[in-house]
């Protein structure tokens, strides 16, 4: 066994594709390694800004040899026939091969053997073959070479055994062809130890990268800018505001991290938190620091990537100059926005486009302030009013000058601004957090008010862009309705908002259609007039082709399904089985998601339960035989069975049964005792057992049959009433 070492050196790669690209090069090679049958004990990758690295430890010298049985002719078969058998098998003869009688003959049997290959040999196709396959996010070209790699690839390495793996890497040329050839020297740290560096494995190689200034290990990295920044921090009694974010992209631009604290101007505190951690984070890759009341302080710590002779004075002083020129002109934004009234920028919205087809932002307000004051009487304490105020203004800081800097605290700046005009503090907060959540980790809005707006916000989203067709495809959702949907979801689920989805979506599409003729007849006048002819409006998208009220229902359908599909996935990591869900949704009309959770977490107790799950075997069972009689019959038997028809106690048990059962859970879901319904489906198990043991469906008396047959379909519907059983596994 021995050690395979692979490195890749490169100008910078951008933080952001480092720990994928480690995972992609260590899926590379080693499917390319297991596919040639060599097998490993360990493999791992490293990254640092300037280069990828691969270690595979406990990698066979050479691959296994291979012995395959090749059957050939029946024996006496003509010679061409043998010779040919032989060609193929590499023999020269049959005096290697054997006879055998198979029970259909005797036929010539061969061993062929293909020795095994030194891995050594294999390597430089593996190389060069995960070079042109590694799927980069984005990849660039340079010097006129074709070869596609995220930033201009400067040197390779390979090494295995301890030895160097001569490998060719074909970088094209549109003149001449050139390449790039491995080699056991790397470089250290750019500026600190640029010379090369002879390197023989990954024990030497680790070490000889610290020598000169790279931490080659990720994780390393990071350890020890959290000590740096914590030591930095404690020495002017403060702490570091956690943001593993931000740690974790400082990590992935430096090799040699070395923190330095530079000072904030107290000038600039007094703008809002949002906007000083914004311009240090975003911009400059700052950590801010709090006080020991947990508010900003006037410092912040920059993570270099080199030690200097002054300690680092001139890359504070640098880093606090260009800091006091971003904060500038954040304060001036701040003081000139707080000149204009949030209502007053409304109407500028209309100079922002939304959707080509759905209008401007302008349009977009209309509609969620339509659609707030629709959903604030099913949020528990939204306050009608306050809900249509927050919507009237929670767009309208697109048009402030802080936003068009920082486009991050959109939102975030319409509630300073707010509170600053005496705004209410509840229609404040839903104006910053109306975007919320924008993903499975973010915080979810808790007050009335907030989830009104941002479930007005996101239904918007989804039904006007499911309108005009554009709907998620495979993996592309350029809009963002995915999220959107996680968000409606969350809203309603995390606040037990109970909403008729199907209704609201109408609500909203009904909006959203008008908008659309609107234009579309603005637009037709405006051609009228630019031409002086006559213009028909053209019904450009589908769901503008039918009856209102039809389109309304397929749309719902639509989005129903898709939030269905979201929610399958959300509760999935949860631990929620997802046909479960299915097996509710499959029953139609259901809209209400906090109900359907609860019918979903009755039916899962219900089927974990040893009643349960013999009536789950019982219903498929009993699906099974209706569905194969009906087919065979080319007939339905969902009439009521016939009393007078029914022979045995054990018919009539199960009969009585369904009918008592039928009433109650009927009842229960009505009121919503989801765990009542599931107990009067317990109760079916012994009569369901003591009819599937003693009970002959098919018969021979056509009508007795026939009778049973309706039983089965009676007990199949009377379970259809809670979930169908049918998408249920197991």
């Amino acid at each position: 066994m021995a050690e395979l070492l692979l490195e890749f050196l490169s100008e910078e790669i951008p933080a952001r594709m480092q720990a994928r690209a480690t995972e992609d090069l260590k899926r590379l090679v080693t499917e390319k390694l297991t596919e040639a049958g060599l097998t490993y004990t360990k493999a791992e990758a490293f990254a640092t800004p300037r280069r990828l690295a691969l270690v595979v430890d406990g990698l066979a010298t050479e691959t296994p040899e291979a012995v395959e049985e090749k059957r050939g002719p029946r024996d006496g078969a003509p010679d061409a026939a043998i010779q040919g058998f032989l060609k193929g098998a590499g023999l020269g003869g049959l005096d290697r091969c054997e006879k055998r009688d198979t029970g259909k003959g005797v036929f010539w049997f061969a061993k062929v053997v293909t020795p095994g290959r030194r891995t050594a040999e294999l390597l430089p196709a593996v190389v060069a073959e995960t070079i042109k396959r590694m799927p980069w996010p984005k990849s660039m070209r340079w010097a006129g070479y074709r070869l596609n790699w995220v930033r201009p690839l400067q040197g390779v390495v390979v090494i295995f055994d301890g030895a160097l793996v001569p490998v060719t890497i074909e970088l094209g040329g549109e003149v001449e062809r050139r390449s790039l050839e491995s080699t056991d020297r790397t470089v250290g740290h750019r500026f600190l130890a640029p010379a090369k560096i002879a390197v023989a494995g990954i024990a030497d190689y680790k070490r000889k990268l610290k020598e000169a200034y790279v931490i080659l290990d990720p994780a390393e990295r990071r350890a020890k800018i959290v000590r740096q920044t914590e030591v930095l921090a404690k020495e002017h009694g403060l702490t570091v505001r956690r943001d593993d974010a931000l740690l974790d992209e400082v990590t992935g631009l430096v090799e040699w991290p070395a923190a330095l604290a530079g000072q904030i101007d107290e000038a600039f505190m007094g703008l809002p938190a949002e906007v000083l951690t914004t311009a240090m984070r975003a911009h400059q890759k700052y950590f801010a620091l709090l006080d020991k009341d947990g508010k900003l302080a006037p410092r912040f710590i920059v993570v270099a990537n080199i030690e200097t002779k002054d300690g680092g004075k001139a890359i504070v002083a640098g880093n606090e100059r260009v800091l006091r020129a971003r904060l500038a002109d954040a304060k001036f934004f701040w003081d000139q926005d707080r000149k204009i009234k949030l209502e007053e920028r409304v109407p500028a919205l209309k100079n922002i486009v939304f959707h080509a087809v759905l209008g401007t932002m302008a349009d977009k307000v209309g509609r969620v302030q339509m659609l707030a004051a629709e959903l604030a009487p099913h949020v528990p304490g939204a306050d009608l009013d306050r809900a249509r105020s927050a919507a009237l203004l929670a767009k309208a800081d697109l048009n402030s000058g802080m936003v068009g800097e920082f486009p991050e605290l959109q939102g975030v700046m319409g509630r300073y601004y707010a509170l600053a005009e005496g705004e209410r503090s509840d229609v404040a907060d839903a104006i910053a957090e109306h975007y919320a959540p924008q993903g499975p980790s973010d915080r979810c809005p808790s007050a009335p008010v907030s989830v009104a707006v941002a479930l007005a916000d996101k239904i918007d989203t989804l039904v006007g862009f499911f309108t005009v067709g554009e709907k998620p495809t495979g993996s592309k959702d350029p809009f963002a309705l995915r999220r959107a949907a996680l968000g409606v979801i969350r809203l309603i689920i995390e606040n037990q908002v109970r909403l008729p989805l199907r209704q609201i979506v109408a609500v909203a599409f009904r909006s959203i259609d008008l908008g659309i003729r609107t234009q579309m007849q603005r637009n037709a006048r405006e051609e009228e007039v630019r031409t002086g002819g006559t213009v028909t409006i053209t019904e450009s998208f589908p769901l503008l082709m039918a009856d209102i009220d039809q389109r309304g229902e397929q749309l719902a359908s639509e989005i129903m399904d898709f939030l269905a599909d979201r929610l399958k996935v959300a509760l999935k990591e949860k631990g929620v089985r997802h046909d479960l869900i299915a097996a509710i949704f499959a029953l139609g009309g259901e809209d209400d998601l906090v109900r359907l959770l609860a019918r979903v977490e009755a039916l899962r107790k219900f089927l974990d339960g040893e009643d349960g799950a013999n009536l789950l075997t019982a219903s498929k069972r009993a699906t099974n035989i209706v569905r194969i009689e009906e087919k065979k019959d080319a007939r339905a038997y969902d009439e009521s069975p016939d009393p007078a028809l029914l022979r045995q106690d054990e018919e009539r048990a199960l009969d009585a049964a369904l009918a008592d059962a039928r009433g109650v859970v009927t009842e229960a879901l009505a009121r919503e005792d989801f765990a009542g319904a599931m107990s009067a489906l317990a109760r079916l198990r012994r009569p369901v057992d003591a009819f599937f043991d003693r009970v002959t469906v098919n018969c021979e008396e056509k009508e007795i049959r026939a009778n049973r047959l309706r039983i089965l379909s009676r007990m199949r519907s009377t379970l259809g009433l809670v979930a169908d059983f049918s998408k249920i596994e197991g």
